[in-house]
């Protein structure tokens, strides 16, 4: 997980606007996230978390201004373009949606899979021991707990080596120990120069982290983007 050396910030957003029936959920938002940058974007539920973390993968097309993925104009991007894209931004989902037919192993190398990529035992086995289930490998993932699903997702989003991770409250459905466990590996991706945003509600998250990892603090509030606070 090697860091590329970049002249540009790998996502931007330039007075983005975006709504849907008739109504505005986001306006006039600003935003850069430079390469090995971290973040952890709040707000209230229903405020445009999830949304604006699917205009910066590319799932959907600003109403309004500008966003660049990787220095590229996402609104001129094929879809093909956009499936290449993706390679580099790793998103764990909210909801933590698997293939229940396969094994865990199977899961986590899915990307590689559907990329046509080989998947090497040794390199798969490794990521599965970095985030704590290489004993559940051969298991199926109705069989594992809240905890060790967060764990997969987030193994099977970093599997392509992104230079991006985007989370939508990781740490949402699991307990406090397992929460700082998601946000310690989080933050180990970050040192390996990765950058991540991380959507959380869960403000003792954002202390927690305060000790590990020099982050911005985003929040949406009345459909707006706004710098919650310092430098963590």
């Amino acid at each position: 997980m090697r860091k590329r050396n970049r002249g540009y910030d790998v996502i931007e957003l330039e007075d983005v606007s975006y709504g849907y029936g008739g109504g505005t959920l986001l306006t006039e938002l600003s935003l850069k996230l430079a390469p090995g940058s971290f973040h952890f974007l709040t707000g209230p539920s229903g405020a445009g978390k999830t949304t604006l973390l699917k205009l910066c993968y590319g799932e959907l097309l600003a109403t309004r201004g500008r966003v660049a993925l990787f220095d590229q104009d996402a609104r001129g991007l094929t879809r093909d373009d956009v499936a290449l894209m993706r390679r580099r931004i790793g998103v764990v989902h909210q909801d933590c949606q698997f293939l229940d037919h396969l094994s865990v192993a199977e899961n986590i190398a899915l990307p590689l899979t559907v990329s046509n990529r080989a998947v090497d035992p040794a390199e798969l086995n490794e990521l599965m021991k970095w985030v704590g289930l290489q004993a559940q490998a051969g298991a199926h993932p109705p069989e594992l707990s809240g905890g060790e699903r967060q764990r997969a997702a987030l193994a099977r989003a970093i599997i392509m080596s992104p230079d991006v991770i985007l989370a939508d409250e990781p740490t949402g459905n699991v307990d406090w120990e397992m929460s700082l466990r998601l946000l310690t590996l989080l933050v180990e991706l970050n040192r390996m120069g990765k950058t991540v945003m991380i959507a959380t509600h869960d403000m003792n998250l954002i202390r927690s982290a305060k000790a590990q990892v020099s982050a911005r603090v985003l929040r949406i509030s009345d459909h707006k983007l706004q710098l919650a606070g310092a430098d963590l």
